[in-house]
């Protein structure tokens, strides 16, 4: 029975993972398609399917967050992290929709150097070791 749910945290904790890996990457590529909207005419195009695609990661990331968690195991404190994270999503969607580069560009270096502390946490995770004997 420990081997069943030492397996069953063991995905949980790398849904999480991959989540988190998702989320950055989206967020590196709305850094890289924000420098196209300067230089090239599909810059607006790819950066606004990029938002999309980095707010369903978000959703995502508390998704797995939440899946990870364990009454009574595992703590909550990462389903705080994905739904502050989601928060922080939202604002920066409503400021690039307004216009507001000001805010929107600090915001998302921000969140691009949380979600790298946020996937090295994760990655750096250690499942409980099983003894065999």
């Amino acid at each position: 029975m420990a081997t069943t749910r030492t397996t069953a945290e063991q995905r949980s904790l790398t849904f999480l993972q991959i989540a988190i890996a998702l989320q950055t990457l989206a967020i590196f590529f709305q850094a890289v398609t924000a420098g196209l909207l300067l230089s090239s005419s599909h810059g607006e195009v790819l950066h606004s399917v990029g938002a999309r695609v980095m707010y369903g990661a978000s959703m995502l990331y508390v998704l797995a967050a939440i899946l990870a968690w364990r009454p009574g195991g595992g703590a909550p404190r990462p389903i705080l992290h994905a739904s502050g994270f989601l928060v922080l999503a939202s604002v920066q969607v409503v400021l690039g929709i307004a216009h507001v580069p000001s805010i929107h560009v600090p915001l998302g270096v921000l969140m691009f150097g949380l979600s790298l502390l946020a996937l090295g946490r994760a990655l750096s995770a250690r499942s409980p070791k099983r003894s065999d004997g």
